[in-house]
C-alpha cells in the first residue's frame, strides 16, 4: 500500500483514487479511535484528502482531528469546507457542537436546527442535546430543557439530558428541581464525578454543608479512580475550613 500511496493521481483511473482514498480515509478513522495515534489519524486522513479532494465525511474526520488537537480554529475551517461540499446531517451536528465549545451559540442553534431537519438521521437524540446547549448559551431555559428532554425521548439511555436538565435548573436558580435530578443521577451512579460536582454547586448554593460531606465521602468510597478520591478527600478538607 505505501507504493500505491506514492503513486502520482494524474496515474491513477478513477475507481483506484476511490478505492485507495477510502482506505486510506478508514485507517485515519480507526486511528482517531485509539490513545495516541493522532499523528497516524492525521497522516492518513490527509492522505485520502490528496488522493480524493473535498470528501465531505474525510473533511468531516479532519475537522474532529484538529478538535482533539486542540485547534479549535482550525477544525471550524474543515467543518465549513465539509458542509460546502456536502451539507449532511451528522456535519451539520458535529459543527453546532464545536460552535458550542467557541460560545457562537446562535450560529450553534442554526446548525443543530439544520441537523434535525433531516428525519433520517440516526442521532436525533445528539442534534437535540446540541440544540438544547446552544439555547442555554443564549439563556433560553424554558426552551433548552425542551429540546434536553426531547433528546431523552429518542434516547432514553442517554443520561447526558439529565445532566444538562439539571444543570439548566441550576442556571435558573431552581435549586430544588436541580437537587432531586443531581440526587437521581448520582443513585444511578454513585461513582459519576460529573454528577457529585453539580450537586456540590447546588448544595454550596444551598449553604448545606453536612450534605455536602456525605456526598463527597460515599463518593470517597465508591470511586475506582485515586485521582478522583483525591479529589473528593481535599473537597473535604475546604469544606472544613473556617
Amino acid at each position: 500500500m505505501a507504493a500505491c500511496a506514492t503513486t502520482p493521481r494524474s496515474t491513477m483511473d478513477a475507481d483506484t483514487q476511490e478505492k485507495l482514498a477510502h482506505i486510506h480515509y478508514q485507517l485515519g478513522i480507526d486511528a482517531l479511535g485509539k490513545e495516541g495515534m493522532l499523528p497516524k489519524a492525521f497522516d492518513e486522513l490527509m492522505k485520502s484528502n490528496t488522493i480524493q479532494p473535498n470528501q465531505p465525511h474525510v473533511l468531516d474526520a479532519l475537522a474532529y482531528a484538529w478538535l482533539l488537537r486542540g485547534d479549535l480554529k482550525k477544525s471550524e475551517s474543515y467543518y465549513i469546507q465539509a458542509l460546502q461540499y456536502g451539507p449532511r446531517a451528522s456535519i451539520y451536528n458535529n459543527y453546532a457542537s464545536l460552535l458550542n465549545r467557541l460560545e457562537l451559540y446562535k450560529k450553534a442553534e442554526q446548525n443543530a436546527r439544520h441537523a434535525l431537519d433531516d428525519p433520517r438521521y440516526p442521532n436525533q437524540d445528539l442534534a437535540f442535546i446540541n440544540l438544547g446547549n446552544a439555547l442555554l448559551g443564549q439563556l433560553k431555559y424554558p426552551e433548552a430543557i425542551k429540546n434536553f428532554q426531547q433528546a431523552k425521548l429518542f434516547n432514553p439511555s442517554n443520561a447526558l439530558s439529565d445532566y444538562r436538565i439539571a444543570y439548566t435548573y441550576f442556571k435558573q436558580n431552581k435549586l430544588r428541581e436541580a437537587r432531586l435530578l443531581y440526587e437521581a443521577l448520582i443513585r444511578k451512579q454513585a461513582g459519576n464525578r460529573n454528577a457529585v460536582e453539580g450537586m456540590l454547586a447546588v448544595l454550596n448554593k444551598q449553604h448545606d454543608n453536612p450534605q455536602a460531606r456525605a456526598v463527597l465521602n460515599a463518593f470517597a468510597q465508591q470511586t475506582s479512580s485515586p485521582l478522583d478520591k483525591a479529589w473528593a478527600l481535599n473537597q473535604i478538607k475546604r469544606l472544613d475550613r473556617p
